[in-house]
């Protein structure tokens, strides 16, 4: 039985992954949990309360993930530029991933305060991975650079998911020349 419910819980989290990722926080409701994986639509309140509480589950499955595979990348580098530069393009890598469309999804949506929490502390855990690197680059305020080098990181997801004129792999460039070396341009 146990293992019932967590094989189902799964597939309505790989459910509300394709709905998010598809069609935005809209897209996230019970009846179509319901009909992705053909349970009930009382069956799906059964394992979760409310939309934000499938919101705060996807964070606490897929925000681990993520992380670890920029953890991986970053620990992978042997400079702190070669870090600074895997920290930006494995997440600008996994835009095309469902895990994160469904994550920028979310975060655009209506979540009550404990959903919102458990983003803001993801994010700020991602952002801590690039704090060393900063610090060891002479940055005076590595946490506040690391802050900023993550707005450069949102604002080419933002491009890369609005579908912009540019190519991912030129925004990702470009988001890496400006993190590096900031707006002056080629050296």
């Amino acid at each position: 039985m146990a293992e019932h419910r967590t094989m189902q819980r799964g597939a309505l989290l790989d459910a509300a992954r394709s709905l998010l990722s598809e069609g935005g926080t809209e897209a996230l409701t019970f009846p179509a949990l319901a009909e992705r994986t053909g349970l009930a639509r009382s069956s799906v309140y059964e394992y979760f309360r409310s939309r934000a509480a499938v919101v705060e589950e996807l964070c606490a499955v897929d925000f681990p993930v993520w992380a670890q595979e920029v953890s991986a990348a970053m620990a992978a580098a042997d400079t702190p530029q070669a870090r600074i530069e895997a920290y930006v393009r494995t997440q600008l890598a996994l835009v095309g991933d469902r895990r994160h469309r469904a994550v920028v999804a979310i975060s655009a949506g209506e979540l009550d305060d404990g959903a919102r929490e458990k983003i803001r502390a993801a994010h700020g855990g991602l952002v801590a991975m690039v704090v060393a690197a900063l610090g060891d680059l002479g940055h005076r305020s590595p946490r506040l650079a690391a802050m900023l080098l993550q707005g450069i990181v949102d604002a080419a997801v933002r491009r890369i998911e609005l579908g912009a004129a540019e190519e991912p792999g030129e925004i990702a460039d470009a988001a890496v020349a400006t993190a590096l070396r900031g707006v002056a341009g080629p050296a």
